[in-house]
């Protein structure tokens, strides 16, 4: 059954599902960014300050909105990552540069995501 929207033609329904794509894209990028870091030799490299938290939310948000969400998913979208090092002469996945518990927290905010669409 199509709903219909008096006075809203189909280009105006059409950006407003572009809209709360975009605001959710970018409100799970943000949250990822605040909230998962990368860890090089103790020290803690938040992924928005590593301007990777765009490509991981942009990665997950096809899980997201399949009902996907698992850990094992979550763990293969951060393996296919990858972070260049040393002026770009390496490369190295960015599952190998997440501590554990940030791998946890990563897994929560995008069940948390899941369950809100």
């Amino acid at each position: 059954m199509k709903v219909r929207y008096p006075n809203i033609t189909n280009n105006e329904v059409i950006f407003v599902a572009k809209t709360n794509t975009t605001e959710l894209l970018e409100t799970l990028a943000a949250e990822i960014g605040e909230s998962v870091y990368i860890d090089i030799a103790k020290w803690h490299l938040y992924l928005a300050d590593a301007k990777l938290h765009n490509i991981v939310a942009e990665k997950l948000y096809p899980l997201i909105t399949s009902k996907g969400v698992n850990e094992e998913k979550v763990i293969t979208a951060l393996e296919s990552i990858t972070v260049k090092v040393g002026g770009g002469r390496n490369e190295i996945s960015l599952i190998n540069l997440l501590p554990l518990q940030c791998q946890v927290t990563l897994v929560d905010i995008v069940e948390k995501y899941q369950r809100e669409i």
